[in-house]
């Protein structure tokens, strides 16, 4: 439900805010997450199962335990757009922005007249089911549900100074894995090349007034990232960190290093 988000507070403050991937349905991930102390958690659709009635239970849960729920659509198409935000994501992160168009298209299906042409309703959820006041709701709709979106190819790679120049964009977010395939180094997440690509990301979106996130799996990794100004930080996968923390139960009852 439209509510003031903390990661909108956080972003436009400057500060960094961190967060982890999601792909597991149960609310008692997302109570851990809020209770581990994170900023959001990205209920991922693109890369795991759920869908948007599982979706919308998920932002009610990440609200309740004070964290702001971003949700990864399978891709960008308005309609997905449009329901993510509808359901009360404080942020929709959309994959393959590729192109100025890609960045445009995005943005006029997230935003409301004058900054987009986002489908109108007000039986939703953001809007607390038309207990907002119609104007306060599109106001409120347009400054604080936040567009994130993802540079992960060469292509976008090469079109970011058009992308960047889009007004509307709130964070742009490096997907290493795919910007690394994209570069011939498929998971080489360490690999020079795509060091170097990934920081001349940063450095150009930072320039344009942008914040910057992206993906990683280590404290050094996220170190590292702080240090070049990324301040949207997303640390794992629900499912990753699990298994970690299972391994290394299991490997320390054994005996095993």
């Amino acid at each position: 439900m439209l509510q003031s988000s903390p990661l909108q507070k956080a972003l436009a403050a400057g500060q960094t805010v961190l967060g982890p991937f999601c792909k597991m349905s149960d609310p008692t991930v997302y109570e851990l997450a809020g209770l581990a102390g994170f900023d959001f958690a990205i209920i991922d659709m693109e890369h795991g199962p759920l869908g948007f009635e599982t979706a919308q239970q998920l932002v009610r849960t990440c609200e309740m335990a004070g964290i702001s729920p971003v949700i990864r659509i399978p891709a960008n198409r308005g309609e997905y757009v449009q329901r993510a935000l509808d359901i009360g994501a404080h942020a929709v992160q959309v994959p393959e922005i590729n192109t100025a168009a890609d960045a445009q298209c995005l943005v006029d299906a997230a935003k409301f007249h004058p900054e987009g042409r986002r489908g109108v309703c007000r039986f939703v959820r953001a809007a607390q089911y038309t207990r907002l006041d119609k104007q306060e709701y599109f106001g409120l709709a347009n400054r604080q549900q936040q567009v994130i979106a993802h540079i992960e190819g060469r292509t976008g790679f090469d079109n970011l100074d058009a992308i960047l120049a889009v007004d509307g964009i709130s964070v742009i977010f490096i997907g290493p894995y795919d910007l690394s395939q994209s570069l011939g180094i498929p998971g080489q997440t360490d690999h020079p090349r795509l060091q170097e690509t990934m920081a001349d990301i940063v450095r150009r979106s930072r320039a344009a007034g942008k914040a910057v996130g992206t993906f990683v799996e280590t404290p050094q990794q996220a170190a590292h990232w702080m240090a070049q100004g990324v301040g949207y930080i997303s640390y794992s996968v629900d499912v990753g960190l699990l298994l970690q923390a299972f391994t290394s139960v299991v490997g320390s009852v054994r005996g095993k290093k």
